[in-house]
């Protein structure tokens, strides 16, 4: 059965068009001045990017299109990490014509921690926004996030990210299914990744953390502050589109969960497999056919190789370095994929990725 394509908020980063814009105005998609007559909320953001010329200009353009009503966006900060492709040049035009991006060089890749560190100890605001190199942003996302500071227990929020792998092939399915109960969990019990906002009382973050956005929400959980998941600020991303990807992925971030764990005291709410199982059998769709269920299974079989694999490290301490080895699958082009629509066969019974489309609209 084939399912109408709902049309996503896609628009590519084109300078001249931005040049053309009004010079004031946040819904004009500058950044530089606060909508009149209310309260302002000051953030800075930052973006790691390591070799993300596909995607930086289409992120960063996200980034000034968002549509903020109280808050302020005072800067946007790309750290480049010894990038061998174009992404730094592309960077400095963007930031030629937009005096709000401001470019940080790190001549040699020192890890996404260590980008991060660099970011928080340049920015200048009380409220910091990381967004991922390879996600493409909703117009209203930031919005979404921003707004929950408006009360002063909240400490940290993160966005819901949706892959645009598409589910028609095995890979692609077992992407959308994860990120599907991702979500699940994430409403019950926070675990934010991919695009979060957090109160500037981080100094710094161990440059060796695998999973540094976990990291901060236990800093922050640890300050006394409420943690905040909110499903209707939408990223999109691409998930791994290949066997090793996947497994390497998913290795590496079960180690850092369970590191986090030893030396936090903080479990983040997707590493219980008790939870994950329950979101995956409250999810009907996961086994409404003979193919979804046997795709279910192997995505279960999968998750669970590569925490047997990430606990190995875990306890033979072969935990991956802050600089680790790059799914190249996931660095393909978001925005082309979007525009395009998500490639899902005539034959698929589950459409994760239109479910998590509408998710704006469920009542959080």
């Amino acid at each position: 059965m084939t399912a109408e394509r709902t049309p996503m908020s896609v628009h590519l980063y084109d300078p001249a068009a931005l040049a053309r814009q009004p010079e004031s105005g946040v819904h004009a998609g500058h950044l530089d001045e606060a909508v009149s007559g209310r309260s302002d909320l000051e953030c800075s953001v930052g973006v790691m990017a390591y070799n993300e010329e596909a995607n930086i200009a289409q992120v960063l353009g996200s980034i000034l299109r968002q549509k903020l009503t109280a808050k302020r966006i005072v800067e946007i900060i790309v750290v480049a990490s010894g990038c061998e492709d174009r992404t730094a040049d592309i960077v400095a035009e963007i930031a030629s014509q937009e005096p709000c991006v401001r470019l940080i060089v790190q001549p040699r890749r020192e890890g996404k921690a260590s980008a991060i560190n660099l970011f928080i100890d340049a920015a200048r605001c009380p409220v910091l926004v990381l967004v991922s190199a390879d996600v493409i942003a909703e117009d209203d996302a930031f919005d979404a996030l921003l707004r929950h500071f408006d009360d002063p227990a909240v400490g940290m929020t993160g966005g819901h990210a949706t892959p645009v792998n598409g589910n028609g092939t095995f890979l692609g399915y077992a992407v959308c299914l994860q990120w599907h109960l991702h979500d699940q969990i994430a409403r019950q019990s926070p675990k934010l990744g991919e695009i979060v906002a957090f109160r500037n009382v981080v100094p710094s973050i161990p440059p060796d953390t695998i999973v540094d956005e976990l990291f901060i929400q236990a800093l922050i959980s640890q300050l006394g502050y409420r943690v905040v998941y909110e499903p209707q600020a939408l990223v999109y991303n691409f998930g791994p589109a290949t066997m090793h990807d996947f497994l390497s992925q998913r290795r590496r971030i079960h180690a850092g969960h369970l590191r986090v764990r030893a030396e936090q005291a903080y479990s983040a709410s997707t590493l219980s497999a008790w939870r994950a199982g329950r979101a995956l059998l409250a999810s009907d769709a996961s086994f409404r056919s003979l193919r979804a269920t046997w795709w279910s299974i192997g995505t279960v079989v999968l998750e669970a190789t590569a925490r047997v694999l990430g606990r190995y490290d875990s306890i033979h301490r072969r935990q991956p370095p802050g600089v680790w080895e790059i799914a190249d699958s996931t660095k393909r082009n978001v925005a082309e994929a979007m525009s395009n629509g998500v490639p899902v066969s005539a034959g698929d019974d589950l459409e994760f990725a239109e479910a998590e489309r509408k998710v704006a609209q469920t009542p959080h």
